[in-house]
């Protein structure tokens, strides 16, 4: 069975790591580098998204992504205001491993297989943030803040045909509320996808981790506050998981 991965999220404001519940209510976290070194002593990958749209503030997070790169031994993502080839391969040039994108895609699904075809399918994380709403789950764009007819199943299917490589999908409904990953969301998702999937929204313990790999919901389980204000240490949680038989890199 290949090995579970975690990652810790950094959403990154003006420079700074931010974290709110249900996408709203933003607070400081700390330095994106510092957070970043720590837990590239344990993780197994990271994702840094750039919250941001100035312009002014992407040049920031450009900086912010070359001194990550050379601080840090493993894997990372990063995303946020991607809208074309040419913003991937500055990410990548400056030393980010993967991309992701999020409502560029859902705008534009060409810029999947685009991407996947410029630097290969390994380079694309297609995120999805959805919301349950009359009976289905929705995709949202803008980060969270705009519904589309979408659904999120349909939207799986679409973004794996044009050449995606992961899917890293994060439940509005359970978004920093810490009540576990959205299970069945995420079963339906396994059901119909081969592309490894990132569990996003609602790990508050490590039982929820637990749940999330010993059911085989998700190949990777995201987490970002419990993180970064110290609730849960990684490497704490990766021994519990172990002790449980999932499998991880410890």
């Amino acid at each position: 069975m290949l090995l579970k991965r975690i990652i810790p999220c950094l959403d990154v404001a003006d420079g700074k790591v931010v974290k709110g519940v249900n996408f709203e209510n933003l607070r400081e976290a700390g330095s994106v580098v510092d957070l970043a070194t720590e837990y590239s002593k344990d993780a197994d990958e990271l994702v840094l998204l750039d919250i941001t749209a100035t312009v002014e503030a992407r040049s920031v997070f450009i900086k912010v992504v070359e001194d990550v790169a050379k601080a840090i031994n493993i894997p990372f993502t990063v995303g946020g205001g991607i809208s074309d080839v040419e913003k991937v391969k500055v990410l990548l040039d400056k030393g980010a491993d993967k991309v992701s994108i999020n409502s560029a895609a859902i705008r534009r699904p060409e810029l999947v297989s685009d991407i996947a075809q410029a630097f290969g399918s390994q380079c694309v994380v297609v995120a999805i943030d959805t919301k349950y709403i009359n009976g289905e789950h929705l995709v949202h764009i803008n980060g969270g803040r705009i519904a589309t007819e979408m659904t999120t199943l349909e939207w799986v299917r679409r973004v794996e045909g044009l050449g995606a490589g992961e899917l890293l999908v994060t439940s509005m409904d359970h978004d920093g509320v810490k009540q576990g990953f959205s299970l069945d969301l995420l079963k339906s998702i396994a059901a119909i996808t081969t592309l490894p999937v990132i569990a996003s929204g609602g790990a508050g313990a490590r039982e929820h981790f637990a749940e999330l790999f010993l059911g085989d919901y998700a190949d990777a389980g995201l987490a970002a506050s419990i993180f970064h204000f110290g609730e849960i240490p990684i490497r704490d949680l990766k021994n519990y998981l172990h002790r449980k038989g999932v499998p991880v890199r410890l």
